[in-house]
Formats: structure tokens, C-alpha cells, sequence
């Protein structure tokens, strides 16, 4: 997960674009997302051009952020499958939260601390799973399928404003550089954080 999110920061970066800050946008979805409070994220996005990872990869908030700022474009990340995805957010959260290595249980997740002590729990919890078994396969990729499928359908008709892609397609750096309508001295994306 930490790559596609530093892959794509680190490709605007090189373009010249200021991505926001992640960390303060982290504050905001820890404290408003929750309660569909959308207001101080918006509000947040008048100090920026490129913002990424949560708050603004979570379910919905992009059609708020649509409608206030219209002409934006989005980016969804997408992998291969939903088995890569899945392996992938559980591998990363093993390392970064389980104890030993394990993929983290409820109460590892509360314990954790990523801008707060608990902040990892909800961010999990919003995928649907229980705190018995917090990375449940199905109903995680159940919720990938949906927030992916959501995205489609919202955007069906606005090609123009919807780039999905996987930064690991052959192709991929050239339809993101066209999309943002760039031309690039560089031919892939930067990789960062490879796990």
C-alpha cells in the first residue's frame, strides 16, 4: 500500500506539482471522516493540487470533492486482482502493526500508533471487518469491489476525469503523464518504499 501512495507522491513531486500534506490530512480524516464531516477536508484542498492516500482514497468523499471543485481530476490506484490487494495491505500491516510479523489482531491496531494511538483501528474498521477477525479476506475485498466499483460508476460518462491505473502496467507512466496533460523528461514512475 505504502508504495502505490509514495510511487504517485513522489511522481507529482518530480513533475513539479506540491502535493499536500499528508500528515495534516491524516489529522482531518481522523477527525471529521468518521463523522461525515466533510467540511474541513474541503476546505483543507484549497491549499493544495495533489492529494492522495486517506482521507481522499476513502469511500464517497470524492463525489463531495467533485462537486466542490469542479474540473478536478482523480486517480484511482488499482492491482492486478483483489488477491494482490489484499496481500498486500496485510503483508504491509503485519510489518508496520502485527506483533512478530502476524497480521495485527483488533487489539494490536488499537495499540498502534500512526498519528494517534488507534488511528490504524479505524482506519481498518472502515472496510466492515469485527474486531474478532479485523482483516477478514472476504469482506475486505468485498469493500474494495465496492468503493472501485462506486468509482466507475460515478465517473461512467466523465472519462476526462478519471485515470485507473495500476503503476505496475507497462504503460501506466505515459497515461498518468497524459492525463494530467504533462509532457515528462522521465519514462516510468519513481518507485518508492518497495515492499
Amino acid at each position: 500500500m505504502q508504495l502505490l501512495v509514495e510511487t504517485k507522491k513522489k511522481a507529482f513531486e518530480d513533475l513539479g506539482f506540491p502535493v499536500a500534506d499528508q500528515r495534516q490530512a491524516e489529522k482531518l480524516y481522523d477527525s471529521f471522516y468518521f463523522k461525515g464531516e466533510y467540511g474541513p477536508i474541503i476546505e483543507f484542498c484549497k491549499y493544495g493540487q495533489v492529494f492522495q492516500d486517506v482521507p481522499f482514497s476513502c469511500p464517497e468523499l470524492f463525489k463531495y470533492l467533485d462537486k466542490y471543485y469542479p474540473g478536478s481530476k482523480f486517480i484511482l490506484t488499482i492491482r492486478d486482482d483483489e488477491d494482490q490487494w489484499y496481500k498486500s495491505i496485510t503483508r504491509f500491516h503485519a510489518k508496520r502493526y502485527g506483533s512478530h510479523g502476524k497480521t495485527p489482531t483488533a487489539e494490536d491496531l488499537k495499540c498502534a500508533r500512526y498519528v494517534r494511538k488507534g488511528f490504524m483501528y479505524n482506519t481498518v474498521k472502515l472496510h466492515g471487518t469485527s474486531d474478532d477477525d479485523p482483516y477478514n479476506e472476504e469482506i475486505m475485498k468485498a469493500h474494495y469491489r465496492k468503493h472501485n466499483s462506486d468509482v466507475y460508476e460515478y465517473f461512467k460518462n466523465r472519462p476526462n476525469d478519471l485515470l485507473v491505473i495500476n503503476v505496475s502496467d507497462k504503460n501506466a507512466y505515459q497515461r498518468f503523464i497524459n492525463f494530467i496533460g504533462i509532457d515528462s523528461p522521465y519514462t516510468g514512475f519513481p518507485w518508492e518504499n518497495r515492499t
